[in-house]
């Protein structure tokens, strides 16, 4: 797996719900916006704020903010959400098909061309206008539609076999909804999507609003 190390990830991960919060600014025809009222909006602190948006490179100007439209350029800019990039899908079950919905992924570039199931009664349908191949063919698929990220939400004990084929389609990076740490080339990009982890800290923060824990 390739170990690249990006020296500001909490950063970037923050970045997404600024560029939410400035779209908005955008909309309402504001020309400017402050790091005060992105760091209110989210309860972060002013300083925070500006450190994160440094990353993009951008500088705001004193007394009035950064310039909306150069800001939403920034951001989209840094992420790569200003270019298209081709994915494919494997394992369409219910987490693939809401995934294959999310119209988010549309606005930052992320663009599915086909997904891969083992379901006789999906395949040669289409999901959200994704249309669906037999996992037979994947890797033949993957090379037809030159797709470099794959979203993987297969069952976790076929995970890494999956892997190992998205692998030999030519596929640069996964991103890996399973349970399963994958085992690939240093070559090869994994981003790992634990949902329970998120979960797990709604639990315990629910549980101190309820006095359960100190």
């Amino acid at each position: 797996m390739a170990k690249i190390k990006i020296a500001y990830a909490p950063s970037v991960r923050r970045l997404p719900s600024y560029l939410h919060i400035i779209r908005q600014a955008q909309r309402a025809g504001d020309y400017y916006i402050s790091g005060t009222i992105i760091a209110n909006e989210l309860n972060l602190e002013p300083i925070q704020v500006r450190k994160d948006l440094a990353i993009t490179g951008i500088i705001g100007k004193p007394k009035k903010g950064y310039p909306v439209e150069a800001l939403v350029k920034a951001i989209e800019h840094y992420l790569g959400w200003d270019e298209i990039h081709e994915a494919v899908l494997v394992g369409a079950g219910n987490l693939g098909s809401a995934l294959l919905g999310y119209q988010e992924f549309q606005l930052h570039g992320l663009h599915f061309v086909a997904a891969f199931d083992t379901d006789p009664s999906k395949i040669g349908k289409q999901v959200h206008g994704v249309p669906i191949f037999s996992m037979d063919s994947v890797e033949e698929g993957i090379k037809t539609y030159k797709a470099q990220i794959a979203v993987l939400t297969v069952p976790s004990p076929m995970a890494q076999a999956t892997a190992e084929i998205l692998v030999r389609a030519g596929v640069s990076s996964i991103w890996n909804f399973t349970n399963t740490k994958l085992k690939v080339g240093e070559d090869i990009v994994v981003q790992r999507e634990d949902l329970s982890s998120g979960y797990a800290l709604l639990s315990v923060m629910l549980q101190k609003v309820k006095g359960r824990l100190d």
